[in-house]
């Protein structure tokens, strides 16, 4: 893996994505820099999961390029991609429910696991050694979530703001470069939504690239550094939260979304 330019992590030129007829991503392009919070915004419908999809590759792209730091990642799978460093949460909190929160951490960390299906199979030496570490890597991320305490817990029983949590812990295990949170604050109360800003913004002290789906326009304007406006697949703006609010583009594209304009 050969990252040639230290000024752009992710660039998305011209990327298409079709479902039959139906045209999710139009002629999309954008960059990410290193080590910013950037929130990608639309009304419902406009393709942002979509793109986080295409992005982790669980749809290929139609047409247009993804590239990390210079390298193409069409057509890569999506463990390929995680190991090149882009983990991302759910928009629906995807966990192993019949498992413990610590047991879901530790799946993540497989990730970045080296004993091979030889040594895993006999339960060699390094083997049992990795899995001892993989242990500990996890708890220290549920230590960094605050869910420590929840560690032998089935994941199920946790109630939704925990497990949005448990979901970014278990891709911050994976070491990402860059981290995308598909609507981390949906479902959440004033307090979690606070203290979910602070997490993000702890997470962005690691030297990880943050890139949120968003609907809470205060959550959005309070920690991006850089705005991704979508509407029908296409990007309609793009730019610092004070240009995106004045927007006269964005703020026709939320017409009859049930949102607080003064947000914008």
């Amino acid at each position: 893996m050969s990252f040639e330019s230290p000024d752009v992590f992710l660039c998305v030129d011209n990327l298409e994505k079709s479902f039959g007829g139906v045209r999710a991503l139009k002629g999309l392009s954008f960059t990410v820099t290193p080590g910013i919070i950037k929130a990608v915004i639309g009304p419902n419908g406009a393709g942002k999961t979509t793109l986080f999809n295409v992005i982790t590759g669980i749809f290929p792209p139609t047409a247009g390029s993804i590239s990390l730091y210079g390298e193409a990642i069409n057509g890569r799978k999506s463990q390929e991609i995680a190991r090149m460093g882009v983990s991302r949460t759910f928009q629906n909190v995807e966990l192993f429910n019949g498992m413990t929160v610590l047991e879901n951490v530790m799946v993540g960390r497989h990730v970045r696991s080296r004993a091979g299906i030889f040594s895993t199979g006999l339960r060699l030496l390094r083997m049992r050694r990795e899995e001892r570490q993989i242990r500990k890597s996890a708890l220290e991320y549920l230590e960094f979530v605050g869910l420590e305490h929840r560690a032998e817990e089935l994941a199920g029983n946790l109630p939704l703001g925990e497990q949005k949590l448990l979901e970014v812990a278990r891709a911050l295990a994976t070491e990402p470069k860059m981290l995308l949170l598909d609507e981390p604050a949906g479902g959440l109360n004033t307090r979690e939504t606070e203290e979910l800003a602070g997490l993000i913004f702890r997470i962005k002290e690691l030297a990880i690239t943050v890139v949120l789906v968003e609907h809470d326009m205060n959550l959005v304007m309070d920690i991006s550094e850089e705005i991704l406006v979508m509407n029908f697949g296409e990007k309609i703006a793009e730019g610092k939260p004070r240009q995106i609010k004045n927007d006269p583009l964005v703020i026709q594209a939320y017409l009859g979304e049930e949102l607080d304009y003064s947000d914008l």
